[in-house]
């Protein structure tokens, strides 16, 4: 391959363009496919989780050998709620991803690439070299927009060797039996072997900053309390997720918009959990299925792709407005702590992006744990009012 040509450049190296090169390679293995990451390492340092029924049969085929972890069950706890649930969970870690995404890209993945300017068929780079390709799709992740609301969900993950082995043989996805704060507060926990974890300090949060250091003292705090004495740190992860309580799609992303966009970049992750995974995967395997790979039918199926998940969350979107605008922030853990009490097969499609009508319903049915009339205040605001109100 020419320096300046290729079927397909790929601009930021996380989740979603890496699965997108991954998926290309295995079906289409002679197609061009250049990554571009600015980063010494595309994938940054990053887990990323999700239930096996988020995915269908076929997805998962090929998703599962990606994974290191995998569990079956996990747990949740709240002051009120400790519940063991069912179900198949499993998690990526970034070096795996990045390691696979080299293996089949070889010298086309290109790290401490310096984008400074990209349009639908070409990519100029800091030093002014030009890439040209058939298509060329926007992965940079999420970035501030006028047409959406959002809310945040920000985090800081410490993966711990313990001195003995921890006992802990499940995750626990939910832990919000912790001191609140500002925000909805919970601590997430996924063991990866006998003597290492990964713990995680989470906020729901109006403002997209991380306070690292209050986070890293949480950790330390919730380890010595579950009674873990720690050897020695492995790993840091950190970052923001957008938590999307409404917006206008058409100005967002316009139709006329000729520019090709995946994971975050396209709005494509679930709007209430963050989980994103499941989206990538299921536009990774679009477009390494798609004939035709030219920027307007790229553009096309990626803007069609996050359109049908945004016409389909709006309820998600209602249930974010509800969470984040009414009642005090200190007692949010009420409201999930009350879901977490619903049938699991409810639960699951919740995470799945699946609810059905009757899950609906009974998400909102019963006595609120929210004053009635700021639920309707929140239910009935409008994207310029989240606005101005945040």
């Amino acid at each position: 391959m020419s320096e300046t040509d290729a079927d397909v450049i790929l601009v930021g190296g996380g989740l979603a363009n890496a699965l997108i090169a991954l998926r290309m390679h295995a079906l289409r293995p002679g197609l061009r496919v250049l990554l571009l990451e600015r980063q010494a390492v595309p994938c940054g340092q990053h887990t990323w989780s999700f239930h096996h029924t988020d995915l269908s049969a076929a997805t998962r085929a090929w998703v599962l050998p990606l994974a290191r972890h995998s569990w079956n069950g996990y747990e949740v706890r709240f002051p009120g709620l400790h519940r063991q649930l069912d179900g198949a969970y499993s998690s990526l870690l970034s070096e795996d991803l990045a390691r696979q995404v080299g293996a089949a890209l070889g010298e086309n993945m290109r790290v401490g690439a310096e984008v400074a300017h990209l349009s639908p068929t070409q990519v100029t780079l800091s030093d002014g070299r030009r890439l040209r390709a058939g298509a060329v799709i926007d992965g940079r992740g999420a970035r501030p927009s006028p047409h959406l609301a959002l809310g945040y969900q920000a985090f800081v993950g410490h993966t711990l060797r313990t001195e003995t082995p921890h006992g802990l043989r499940a995750p626990t996805l939910m832990d919000a039996s912790v001191a609140q704060g500002q925000g909805y507060r919970f601590v997430y926990v996924l063991p990866f072997s006998p003597d290492t974890l990964l713990i995680e300090d989470t906020h729901y949060t109006s403002s997209p900053q991380v306070a690292v250091e209050q986070a890293t003292a949480n950790i330390a705090a919730y380890a010595q309390a579950r009674g873990l004495k720690v050897a020695e740190q492995l790993g840091c992860e950190r970052g923001v997720l957008p938590i999307v309580l409404d917006g206008d799609f058409q100005r967002f992303w316009p139709a006329h918009d000729p520019q090709p966009r995946a994971g975050l970049a396209a709005a494509l992750f679930h709007p209430t959990t963050g989980y994103s995974l499941p989206y990538a995967a299921r536009l990774a395997e679009r477009l390494a299925d798609s004939g035709q790979l030219d920027a307007a039918t790229v553009a096309r199926i990626t803007r069609e792709q996050a359109l049908t998940s945004w016409r389909r969350q709006g309820f998600f979107r209602l249930l974010n407005r509800l969470f984040f605008m009414a009642g005090q922030p200190q007692q949010r853990w009420r409201v999930m702590q009350r879901f977490y009490g619903l049938p699991q097969g409810l639960i699951q499609r919740f995470y799945a992006d699946r609810l059905t009508l009757a899950d609906k319903l009974r998400i909102l049915s019963g006595k609120p744990p929210i004053p009635l009339a700021e639920a309707l205040r929140a239910a009935l605001a409008s994207p310029a009012h989240l606005r101005n109100t945040r």
